[in-house]
């Protein structure tokens, strides 16, 4: 530990971890905490959704599943997007760590900003938002390949009628890959929210705390009680209900 201490900024204190640690581990285990507070993310809810989408794919005849592209289409292109603006805001911080002395002094101005904190420490938090970033981008490019994987499984399904123990199965697997898909997606989509906690690091670790509850508070309101998660868990319940 003292080694580790070594390498941090003099001004580092165990307010900035806690600050950190916060933000790493309410992004890291987001969805279990979800699932122990209500009934999961939307994308797991979903997931029966999807699982019927793909009975009913496999219960036609599949010559043509226009319908089915656009929707597959729309969503790798969402991901394409998200990834081509995180790589953009990436390499703007990854210029801002390589002038970080010029950036450091023309922040010295802004009101908002801890002006009692040294270089190094600014240059730690400037490196935290590179690394959320970074896995953001990590999370897009994933999703994208699971997006790959997820066409070339469709692709292989049997074109006619398929009610067969093994084409249910590979429909079924097929739905699963398309939602961990989507769970890489909302990862990466979340820590954009994180990386918006973590910048009022710049603020102080205290406004940084703040602001992560808040913001954690705001997406567990989306996912448990807003008007959204009210239909989605109705929608849910009665597909659930029709296919019982």
């Amino acid at each position: 530990m003292s080694t580790l201490m070594a390498y941090l900024p003099l001004d580092f204190g165990l307010a900035h971890a806690a600050a950190i640690v916060l933000i790493l581990v309410l992004w890291g285990f987001y969805t279990p905490i979800l699932g122990m507070l209500g009934r999961g993310s939307f994308n797991s809810q979903l997931h029966v959704v999807r699982m019927h989408w793909l009975h009913v794919h496999q219960s036609l005849h599949r010559e043509n599943r226009l319908f089915d592209a656009v929707l597959l289409g729309h969503i790798s292109n969402s991901i394409s997007y998200f990834g081509s603006g995180t790589l953009l805001v990436l390499a703007g911080l990854v210029g801002a760590l390589a002038n970080v002395n010029s950036v450091y002094l023309l922040t010295r101005s802004l009101v908002f900003i801890d002006h009692t904190m040294s270089l190094e420490l600014f240059t730690l938090c400037v490196f935290l938002l590179a690394a959320i970033l970074a896995q953001c981008f990590f999370s897009f490019t994933y999703a994208l390949r699971k997006m790959a994987y997820t066409f070339a499984m469709l692709g292989g399904l049997p074109a006619d009628t398929a009610n067969t123990p093994d084409a249910r199965v590979m429909g079924e697997q097929s739905a699963v890959v398309l939602t961990e898909a989507v769970r890489s997606i909302n990862t990466g989509i979340r820590g954009y929210y994180y990386a918006v906690a973590a910048m009022f690091l710049f603020a102080g670790p205290w406004a940084c705390i703040a602001a992560t509850l808040a913001i954690t508070a705001l997406l567990f309101y989306r996912q448990l009680f807003s008007p959204t998660a009210a239909a989605i868990a109705k929608y849910v319940d009665v597909l659930k209900g029709t296919k019982e």
